[in-house]
């Protein structure tokens, strides 16, 4: 596949990157910082303002395919505002170059509890991490309403963490997925795995999931 990836030098990005050129893929990494974009082969380093939805759109232009590992950064003001915003460029430009597929890396906090309440809206959720979580849960209320595209939204469990590709993980929809131990996590190098496995089946067509170990 041609895969375009945004936000490819990210926590998450980066790992998508590594996993997708892994299995053969040729992917277009659009970022705000050409040079800290990893060299590896049939990787193609671009510099894209993904709020600016024509720019984004120019550059998406061929690839079969958009993940989006975009964050504004944890420390921006305004992050709910921003990530809401970019998230509609986000759709926007992948219909206008023409593209069918979007799969989108959100946050957990818009899983549910067992109480079937949003774990965002809870009184112990972290402050330092809601607005960013608020932005997150809106994209996906956005992609719900949206029927031109076959996306996904991918909830990553609470706990990513670095670690080693183990290429094992259990899937969700909108409930976190708890270990043995009661841990919701996964490396993020697995979470490329899972989401690389996804934009391969497409299992997932217009739904949300989630993974963990």
């Amino acid at each position: 596949m041609k895969i375009a990836l945004i936000g490819a030098t990210g926590f998450v990005g980066k790992e998508l990157l590594k996993e997708a050129v892994s299995r053969g893929h040729s992917v277009t990494a659009l970022v705000r910082n050409v040079d800290k974009v990893e060299k590896l082969d049939g990787v193609k380093a671009v510099k894209v303002d993904v709020l600016d939805a024509a720019d984004l759109t120019a550059k998406l232009g061929g690839s079969d395919i958009v993940l989006s590992a975009y964050n504004p950064g944890w420390g921006v003001d305004d992050i709910q505002a921003i990530h809401i915003k970019a998230s509609k460029a986000i759709t926007e430009a992948t219909k206008k170059a023409g593209i069918k597929r979007l799969i989108v890396v959100g946050g957990a906090g818009s899983l549910f509890n067992a109480e079937g309440k949003q774990f965002v809206d809870g009184p112990d959720f972290p402050a330092e991490w809601k607005e960013g979580a608020l932005g997150a849960r809106q994209a996906l209320n956005d992609l719900k309403t949206e029927n031109g595209l076959d996306w996904s939204f991918v909830s990553p469990p609470f706990a990513l963490v670095p670690g080693p590709r183990t290429g094992t993980y259990r899937l969700g929809k909108d409930n976190p997925v708890f270990n043995a131990e009661g841990h919701s996590t996964i490396s993020a190098s697995d979470l490329a795995v899972a989401i690389l496995d996804e934009a391969e089946s497409g299992k997932h067509i217009q739904q949300r999931f989630t993974v963990g170990y």
